[in-house]
């Protein structure tokens, strides 16, 4: 992999169910915290995820923004659930849906737990400034916003954020 470019937005509507291709749960826990992240501490988190049958382990910087480099390595299952259960502070869920558009795909998940209502669309992209059609269903970026990334969901839950927070606005 290297460096993933990556762009994060709410959604304006549910239209883009119309539109999903597939989905799949996801289950996901970091071995380092996102206080120690925060703290400079750590200059990268460490995931761990299961989806399906498959589980990966996920290396990524620590810097906030849309390109930052990441690792990704497939584990065996027993050990993901392992990690999961007694190296990491708690887990996200989530379901993730694919929906083209335009040439892109975008990847929107929808949470649960204590997380349940966030639901955040991501797009990949080949470079920072590629352009890329936005649907009608495309809400606000929030692609500088570090509460909405899934290493702080766990410390922070949607359910914790005011109505600001979950707006989008600071």
């Amino acid at each position: 992999m290297g460096v993933e470019i990556e762009r994060k937005f709410l959604l304006a509507s549910d239209a883009w169910r119309a539109q999903v291709s597939r989905s799949q749960r996801l289950v996901q826990g970091y071995l380092v915290s996102a206080a120690a992240v925060t703290s400079g501490a750590a200059r990268s988190s460490v995931r761990v995820r299961i989806g399906g049958e498959q589980a990966w382990l996920n290396i990524k910087s620590s810097n906030l923004g849309a390109a930052r480099d990441e690792y990704e390595y497939e584990v065996p299952l027993a050990d993901a659930e392992a990690m999961l259960a007694r190296l990491c502070d708690g887990v996200v869920e989530k379901i993730r849906h694919y929906v083209a558009h335009a040439n892109h795909e975008f990847e929107i998940d929808e949470f649960f737990g204590a997380n349940d209502g966030l639901v955040v669309a991501e797009l990949e992209l080949d470079a920072v400034d590629e352009a890329y059609e936005r649907p009608d269903w495309l809400g606000a970026e929030i692609t500088h916003l570090p509460r909405y990334y899934n290493l702080n969901l766990i410390a922070h839950p949607y359910s914790a954020w005011t109505a600001a927070e979950r707006e989008g606005l600071d």
